[in-house]
């Protein structure tokens, strides 16, 4: 082996061997476009989640909707584990899938807990708006809970338990697979078999 800090001298094409700065980790590029889509993703969904028509419906319906969307959020992580193990950057693309599904996971909640109190309006210690569902549901997530919004009713605190159990699923199980997939990938990557 070579000495890392002996100069790398171009071949006959220009180019230079691989070392700290070129051949190593994630091209510029490849991380840009990672950062851009997921900004774009998750802009996106705050869009949708603040332009959407939510008119309210049942609780019923509320209790649909949160299922719909977290079988969907469970489709979404599945297909991005695939895709995280065949990609030629797995770590970035364990980054850009958590940064997408974080982002749905929570505003599909918070679109729970505006429809909810649109349908049974005393299920909340106060009327929630699109920005205050949002809070409660960024705030539970985080566990700081601070106690100025509170479900009240039977059917706000099951979906305030149901948030709190699955963010606790998205951050502990969803880094182990992440995690899983990204040693996938780079053993495919270096041509080893799975163990």
């Amino acid at each position: 082996m070579g000495d890392p800090a002996a100069p790398r001298t171009p071949d006959s094409a220009g180019r230079r061997p691989p070392g700290k700065d070129q051949g190593q980790g994630v091209p510029r590029r490849a991380a840009f476009v990672m950062l851009t889509r997921s900004v774009l993703v998750t802009a996106g969904l705050v869009a949708a989640y603040y332009l959407l028509p939510l008119d309210g419906g049942t609780t019923a319906t509320t209790a649909a909707l949160l299922a719909l969307g977290l079988a969907g959020v469970a489709l979404l992580f599945a297909w991005e584990v695939m895709v995280i193990a065949h990609s030629p950057y797995p770590r970035l693309k364990a980054v850009e899938a958590l940064s997408s599904t974080l982002p749905l996971f929570l505003l599909l909640s918070a679109t729970a807990y505006y429809l909810l109190d649109r349908a049974a309006p005393r299920s909340f210690s106060e009327p929630l708006t699109r920005t205050d569902s949002l809070y409660f549901t960024v705030a539970t997530f985080a566990t700081v809970g601070y106690g100025d919004i509170t479900a009240r009713s039977q059917t706000a605190r099951v979906l305030t338990t149901l948030q709190m159990v699955g963010g606790l699923l998205l951050v502990g199980v969803a880094a182990r697979v992440l995690a899983s997939a990204v040693q996938a990938g780079l053993r495919q990557q270096r041509g080893r078999p799975p163990e």
